[in-house]
């Protein structure tokens, strides 16, 4: 079964050095069950300049870069959009449409 998580979901961690911080999830790796949340797990990357880059561009610079590190899906939970609290997340079919509803108020997501 896919991943019930997705990007632009508001997500808590509930366990590792980040637990108990929200944020939103910038990108999703199904394949590795990782997601990447917006401004957590932070990890520093040492970059080299590249020779030939243009020099107002991103890679014409090197030193530390910071950016999100992954983080196990088993280690978030979605948010509720309507108790704003974590909860587990579901799914249902109606009329063979599949849709995401979180456990805690039943609401839709999808």
């Amino acid at each position: 079964m896919g991943m019930r998580i997705r990007r632009d979901d508001q997500v808590a961690v509930v366990s590792g050095k980040d637990r108990g911080k929200t944020g939103r999830v910038l990108r999703v790796d199904p394949k590795k069950e990782r997601v990447y949340v917006e401004g957590l797990n932070i990890i520093k990357r040492h970059q080299k300049p590249l020779p030939n880059a243009a020099p107002d561009s991103e890679g014409a610079t090197g030193g530390i870069i910071e950016k999100e590190g992954p983080i196990h899906v088993s280690n978030v939970m979605l948010i509720d959009p309507k108790e704003d609290r974590p909860t587990r997340v579901g799914v249902t079919r109606e009329g063979g449409v599949r849709s995401r509803v979180t456990k805690r108020s039943n609401t839709k997501l999808d």
